[in-house]
């Protein structure tokens, strides 16, 4: 198995779904890939708090979500902007009271709030986040 850590040898989306090893991490990738007619683009991230490979859906310039990759789930990072901020308020009575949650501990800098949301299972989180990346992308 590749170590995702390595920066010198970058993985393809099919060795960090073997390291994810879960299965809704190809799902959602194919979603988005489907949905917005974008390509993954793996990036190594020296960042301290979050160092090693990572997967960016960027559409028309904007970056719709990162993925990190974990063992046995994945985190999907989406930033709520200005542009996004009334849209996502509006939309939040009717999301699961995680995604609530996760959105009112998230504090907000410079206008933005990064979400971190991890993913396990093809459930009503799953649904809320494709849906955040669908304001994300429309706005």
């Amino acid at each position: 198995m590749i170590d995702l850590q390595d920066k010198n040898s970058c993985p393809t989306i099919e060795e960090i779904s073997d390291c994810v090893r879960n299965p809704i991490f190809m799902d959602f990738c194919s979603e988005i890939k489907n949905t917005y007619k974008c390509n993954e683009k793996i990036e190594y991230s020296s960042c301290s708090w979050e160092k090693g490979w990572n997967i960016k859906f960027k559409k028309s310039g904007k970056t719709l979500c990162t993925i990190y990759p974990r063992d046995g789930y994945f985190t999907v990072m989406v930033v709520v902007g200005t542009k996004e901020k009334v849209f996502v308020e509006t939309a939040l009575p009717e999301c699961t009271v995680e995604l609530q949650n996760i959105y009112n501990q998230t504090q907000e800098g410079n206008g933005q709030r990064w979400l971190m949301i991890d993913l396990e299972d093809k459930d009503s989180l799953y649904d809320d986040l494709l849906r955040l990346i669908q304001i994300r992308r429309n706005s």
